[in-house]
């Protein structure tokens, strides 16, 4: 069947389904497909121009939709063809949700079903879509944003001969650190950004105090009929690591409260856009996989709950100060989300396992010679900076700007600016 072609300003789209094994370790076994989008300027003959690859962040993200030539999406096609990946278990690809795992059978099931979900299965994936569309001997670049950009590093560990140059974006992964020295750090992250956001907008203090306060004396629940809790609550400060993370969370807080028949309770407005922000429905791989992304040869065992004993100031309790806390998954969601609740028992399957197989390859990434640019930025509530900074020291020929000009989101908020400054870098003009 030929590919279906779509034209949109700017752009022009054409569909691609390749069909990959489940287990890469047994290629005549179940198969599954991955989907991926070419983008290509409009009018233009990219027939003759190099692929550019793009790894979205996540895990368990699906590739962006375009709209237009806007964005780092402009800049990308003015020198390539450009595939957006729908990585395995996300979009157009077969996907992962709690109804899909119902059809594996029971928890133990589901578990062994999604240890191929991880960074190395999405590389394999991409070397055969390579050989399909580019040619087997023909290499290709990468972009990878913030999960991305660990898959490129997994890349440059067990495939680098597919690659013809890398660029990351807000990725540098930890090599070996485990996901406990992780957590740590983040949760480090996490409390630095309360400060600046509580600094911004001091009166939200009070109102999340409040909020919390109501939670704890009521049983609130989000348009999709699960409980709002206080520690629910603090989730939201998983956006703070974005530019415009504050400030989707202080104007949630500004309208959080309405004058209803027996005083004051929380707004619709407040409810819906708490479970807008919450919910895992969309993205249930971030949850279940999450910790996992961390783990070479060592079970995650809850880490980010298990650390975060260490940092009693994140409990919720009277005449505390409330806290927002950060990128962290913790055994109750699986409990109080509807999306993550039938997935409970293989999560807490996969949270003991500990034979997740080795993400990197220090010695080979010591020797890499494939062109690598990437962007750290300096106060990354997701990722954290020393982290990144030791990786990239550890890549050979690894250029790297650390900048505190953007948040993480910055491909998406100054997309055709970042990815152009990395691609000067690879070309030695900065």
């Amino acid at each position: 069947m030929a590919p279906i072609v779509h034209r949109i300003p700017g752009l022009t789209l054409v569909d691609h389904e390749f069909t990959v094994p489940l287990d890469h370790a047994r290629p005549d076994g179940e198969q599954i497909t991955v989907f991926a989008r070419e983008v290509t300027a409009a009018g233009a003959d990219s027939s003759h121009l190099p692929w550019l690859v793009f790894f979205q962040g996540g895990p368990g993200g699906k590739s962006p939709r375009p709209t237009g030539r806007s964005g780092w999406i402009r800049r990308a096609t003015a020198d390539y063809r450009v595939l957006l990946l729908d990585q395995r278990g996300t979009g157009r690809s077969t996907p992962v949700t709690h109804r899909t795992l119902a059809r594996r059978g029971d928890a133990a099931a589901q578990a062994d079903y999604l240890k191929h979900f991880r960074a190395d299965s999405i590389v394999r994936d991409a070397e055969l879509i390579r050989a399909e569309l580019a040619g087997p001997d023909v290499p290709w670049s990468i972009l990878g944003q913030s999960y991305g950009g660990f898959c490129a590093v997994t890349y440059l560990s067990i495939a680098p001969a597919g690659l013809r140059e890398v660029m990351i974006t807000g990725g540098l992964p930890p090599l070996t650190a485990s996901a406990e020295e992780v957590y740590r750090a983040t949760y480090r992250r996490v409390l630095a950004q309360n400060r600046r956001y509580f600094e911004r907008y001091p009166g939200d203090q009070e109102r999340a105090g409040a909020v919390a306060a109501y939670l704890a004396e009521h049983d609130v629940r989000l348009p999709d009929g699960s409980p709002l809790t206080p520690r629910r609550f603090q989730q939201l400060g998983m956006a703070f690591g974005a530019s415009d993370g504050f400030e989707s969370v202080h104007y949630l807080l500004e309208e959080a409260f309405v004058e209803g028949p027996d005083g004051a309770e929380l707004s619709e407005t407040f409810l819906r856009g708490a479970l807008e922000a919450l919910s895992f429905a969309g993205r249930p791989i971030y949850a279940i996989l999450h910790e996992s992304i961390y783990c070479q040869g060592a079970a995650s065992r809850w880490a980010a709950e298990r650390v975060r004993a260490e940092y009693p100031e994140f409990e919720p309790a009277p005449g505390r100060p409330l806290l927002f806390t950060g990128e962290m998954i913790y055994p109750w969601m699986f409990e109080l989300d509807p999306a993550l609740q039938p997935m409970r028992a293989a999560a807490e399957l996969l949270a003991e396992y500990d034979g997740w197989p080795p993400l990197y390859d220090v010695a080979r990434l010591r020797a890499n010679t494939v062109p690598v640019a990437a962007a750290v930025y300096y106060d990354d509530m997701y990722v954290e900076r020393a982290f990144s900074e030791e990786t990239a020291a550890t890549i050979a020929g690894c250029r790297v700007w650390v900048t505190n000009e953007h948040q993480h989101n910055a491909l998406r908020a100054d997309g055709e600016a970042v990815l152009g400054r990395l691609l000067a870098m690879l070309r030695g003009e900065v």
